[in-house]
């Protein structure tokens, strides 16, 4: 015999795949379904709503046109009423005459059915039916006879209607007779019977679009539930239940947004859900955060090992098929795999070392300072490796030396780093000298055998505890109980030596494996540690060498009052440079430069370039042709070090030449005002003017040096007294963070502060300007113009006559007595003597003799004439020749100079007069004779 569903009696029940066959094949056809059954109730439903609708806008209409009936009644009376001459036509003798034939056209023009004027007791003058004028108009007047309008639904005869009735009220306000208006129910009645077949056919519109859309929803039903009734659905409920919950597995089905739609019992276990986790987002589950980013991956795994609390969890993830057309899914399966924790621990801990590894090597090494490197490895192993780090150096290494390879001259190193959980430790300082005396110490043991040496136990290190008893004892009662020792090695030297400790914040102590890992760890340091010191020598080098190269004392002069800074960059000593070169003629050349790169290069490069510059303007050049000497210079360099365009096999490659150098030098003439500059590739000068108003001159900007091919241009300023040149490198202006033209604005604000020395100035354009570290040099030089006084200039003409000499010598005799001078007045008329006589002898009009007393006495005769004199001895049976030689003698110094119309030779003679040479006194009468 078998059972209602053909399984026979005492079998086990069959489990449920998805679909019962014998469910759907006996699936019945009739209403009981659960889609006939949802039929029957929606449409019952949209039946009586239909109804109920219908019948509510019947209502409503009626309501409605009473109310239009009541409104339209009342304005037609009160219109009516109040109408011009009513009154009076009441008082007539035969109102009806007058008034019936208004009431009429006013009724029809109303749209009312009636128009009735009435005394004041109801008696109708007009009506619109004339068999009841005359005749007492019926119902409740008395509101209308006190004055007030009133409308209501009048029930009596002559018929039912809505009407309105309004008093009319003569000159003085009195009552003199009614008005009374209405549109017949009847009217109403059909006015509402004319809107039902429009209201009957919506209500039969949607009846059936409302029983056609359950029929739809019926139908979709049907397919969904495959025509099953109640009894078949609650059977197969019954079976999903049994399958999801009763499995010792645990299943999650997760929607396509990421939120869980079903958690079984087992599931809710092992991951500990919240009673309410279904239709939250997975993220809000509180699960561990890798199951969380499978989940939303929606990837595929299988057997993933995951984490949930104390258990490890096997994980298995697929997507679901799309259904409806909803998107796909996914459903998890989870098993307990708790007996793998011992291994998966293990495990985490290898990675966990291979992410230190990892970040260490990102994190050791980001500076190229010897200390900050030592403080990263101090911070990265605290605390996921050590509870407290301290790192040690020799103090070579510190300083950027290369440390000792003797053995035993690691006795001591300065603590240089130290980081821990706590700030409280019981451990030396940092900065304080670490000495290692006792050889079995865990320290004196790791640099003796030259690996990492563990104490796991620090009560029983006896040697550690012999180096320091006292010191010893405080860090043990601290709660310091293991400790690893591991020497910083690169290339095989000895760097320092850095000490993993471990407190009561972590009672395990180092093993084995910890022993390893800091050995990797500190190997890893000391290469960063070496490099590190290996640039601190360079960068030292390169300073030094750059500071020696660079002026430590400008030079004495009157033209200008100098100031002056000189930063290296901290990423490497670039090329820039500044120099403060006195000319003749009270003149001074400032010069700023930059050569492109860094380091010992760059700096050795700008010595050379600053010693041409020196050499160039010792022969007192324009600024432009200074700088084409100088570009030809340093082309003939690039070419020799590069081993020649003709010789290419030697130095290819090997090339370190210096295009890419900039220079900027700018002469000025304390006498005239004017200054003369020009530019190779770098930026122009700032001009501060005397009222604080700053501009940068346009200069034409020419090639870099080296490069070649294009000629330089210079220009001429005049400056006003007291104004300011401020020269300086691009260092200044410009970095990563800072355009050109933004440091350029921020310059001019700075300098447009009045009332500061140059030193002031330059001291508040770094505090402006200044990055916390620039990547470039930075040379500023700030020059405030001077300008000689008119009473320590002496100028004449000088006619090319030979006796215009004694005529011109006695007049700077005089000039000098003036001025104070009487010590060096032969000297001086000597040496005018010899120049004037030569210029008249060999050169050409124009003359003129310029005397400028500044920090010692100028002597200057210039001609027309491009020749100059050449210093030479002359021989016994020469008549000429030993002029200039004598010059020469009584001179501090002499030369000669370019103009664009001639030269000039200039002396120099000191104000004190000094020893004078060892020669017999000449005859100045006689020296007019002799030649150059």
């Amino acid at each position: 015999m078998t059972a209602r569903w053909g399984r026979p009696r005492g079998s086990p029940p069959r489990q449920p795949t998805g679909r019962d066959p014998g469910l759907l094949a006996r699936r019945p056809r009739s209403a009981r379904s659960v889609a006939g059954q949802v039929f029957a109730l929606m449409a019952f439903i949209v039946v009586l709503l239909i109804t109920a609708a219908a019948l509510a806008l019947v209502f409503q209409e009626r309501y409605g046109t009473q109310r239009d009936a009541r409104h339209r009644s009342l304005a037609a009376a009160e219109a009516f009423a109040h109408a011009p001459g009513l009154p009076a036509a009441l008082k007539s003798p035969n109102p009806t005459a007058e008034l019936q034939p208004l009431a009429e056209a006013a009724r029809r023009a109303a749209g009312v059915d009636f128009i009735a004027v009435m005394t004041p007791d109801g008696l109708r003058y007009t009506d619109s039916r004339p068999d009841l004028i005359g005749k007492r108009a019926t119902g409740d007047l008395s509101r209308a006879v006190a004055g007030h309008s009133f409308t209501e639904v009048f029930t009596g005869s002559p018929s039912d209607a809505v009407r309105a009735v309004v008093p009319v009220r003569d000159a003085s306000g009195k009552v003199v007779g009614l008005v009374g208006t209405g549109i017949e129910v009847a009217t109403v009645s059909d006015t509402v019977a004319g809107q039902l077949p429009l209201l009957l056919g919506a209500a039969a519109g949607a009846l059936l679009l409302g029983t056609g859309g359950a029929a739809l929803v019926s139908r979709r039903l049907r397919r969904q539930t495959r025509g099953l009734g109640e009894a078949d659905m609650a059977r197969m409920n019954e079976h999903h239940e049994a399958v999801l919950h009763a499995v010792r597995e645990g299943v999650l089905i997760i929607g396509d947004d990421q939120r869980l739609l079903l958690a079984n019992d087992e599931a809710r276990r092992l991951l500990n859900l919240p009673p309410d986790a279904e239709q939250r987002h997975v993220g809000e589950l509180g699960l561990d955060p890798r199951t969380t980013s499978l989940l939303v991956s929606g990837r595929v795994a299988t057997d993933e090992v995951h984490l949930a609390g104390d258990r490890l969890l096997a994980v298995n993830v697929r997507p679901t098929k799309p259904y409806g057309g909803h998107p796909s899914g996914s459903v998890m399966t989870l098993r307990d795999t708790t007996e793998l924790a011992a291994l998966s621990g293990r495990a985490e801990v290898a990675r966990e070392r291979l992410q230190l590894l990892y970040d260490a090597g990102v994190r050791i090494g980001t500076t190229l300072d010897v200390v900050r490197t030592a403080e990263e490895l101090s911070e990265v192993a605290v605390p996921r490796f050590a509870d407290f780090v301290t790192v040690e150096l020799l103090e070579p290494v510190l300083k950027g030396e290369e440390p000792s390879r003797a053995a035993g001259v690691y006795t001591e190193m300065r603590r240089a780093a130290m980081s821990g959980v706590r700030t409280d430790q019981p451990l030396q300082p940092v900065g304080d000298i670490i000495r290692f005396v006792v050889p079995t110490a865990p320290m004196a043991a790791a640099l003796d055998a030259g690996h990492a040496v563990l104490a796991p136990d620090l009560n029983a290190a006896m040697g550690w505890r012999a180096q320091d008893e006292a010191g010893t004892r405080q860090a043990l009662g601290y709660g310091l109980h293991s400790l690893i020792s591991v020497p910083l090695q690169a290339r095989g030297v000895v760097l320092g030596m850095a000490n993993f400790w471990r407190a009561a914040d972590t009672p395990e102590a180092f093993d084995e494996e910890d022993l390893s890992f800091a050995e990797e760890l500190g190997a890893r340091a000391a290469v960063s540690i070496d490099n590190a010191r290996r640039y601190t020598r360079e960068h030292a080098t390169a300073v030094a060498l750059q500071r020696s190269l660079l002026p430590r004392v400008l030079p004495d002069q009157t033209a200008v009052d100098v100031a002056f800074r000189y930063l290296p960059a901290k990423a490497g000593v670039g090329g820039d440079w500044f120099d403060v070169i006195p000319l003749a003629g009270a003149r001074v050349a400032l010069v700023v430069g930059d050569v492109v790169g860094h380091g010992v290069h760059a700096a050795a490069t700008m010595g050379r370039l600053r010693t041409a510059v020196h050499n160039f303007s010792s022969l007192d050049m324009p600024p432009d042709e200074l700088l084409g000497h100088l570009d030809e210079l340093i082309h003939r360099i690039d070419q020799n070090e590069s081993g020649g365009a003709g010789d290419p096999a030697e130095g290819a490659g090997e090339a370190a030449g210096v295009t890419g150098a900039t220079c900027l030098y700018a002469v000025y003439d304390p006498v005239s005002g004017v200054c003369a500059m020009a530019s190779a590739g770098h930026p122009g000068p700032a001009l501060v003017r005397p009222d604080g108003a700053v501009e940068f001159p346009q200069l034409p900007t020419g090639l870099p040096l080296g490069v070649g091919g294009m000629p330089f241009e210079a220009v001429e300023l005049r400056l006003p007294e007291s104004s300011r040149l401020v020269l300086f490198t691009d260092g200044l202006l410009e970095d990563r963070d800072r355009d050109f033209d933004t440091g350029l604005a921020l310059l001019a604000e700075t300098l447009s502060r009045p009332g500061r020395s140059p030193d002031q100035a330059c001291a508040d354009v770094l505090a402006a300007l200044l990055f916390p570290a620039p990547s470039d040099d930075i040379a500023l030089l700030i020059a405030d113009t001077r300008r000689l006084e008119a009473d320590r200039i002496a100028e004449w003409e000088v006619p090319p006559d030979p006796a215009a000499v004694s005529r011109v010598r006695n007049a700077g005799s005089v000039q000098l007595a003036a001025w104070g001078l009487g010590d060096i007045a032969f000297t001086a008329e000597l040496i005018l003597s010899e120049l004037i006589t030569n210029a008249i002898r060999y050169g050409n009009a124009p003359i003129r003799v310029r005397m400028l007393r500044d920090r010692s006495l100028i002597c200057e005769v210039s001609d027309g004439s491009s020749t100059s004199p050449h210093l030479r001895y002359a021989a016994t049976t020469d008549e000429g020749g030993r002029g200039l030689f004598l010059v020469a003698q009584y001179a501090e110094r002499w030369g000669t100079r370019y103009t664009q119309r001639g030269k000039v030779i200039w002396a120099e003679l000191p104000l004190t007069g000094g020893p004078e040479p060892s020669l017999p006194e000449p005859d100045l009468e006689a020296l007019e004779e002799l030649g150059w």
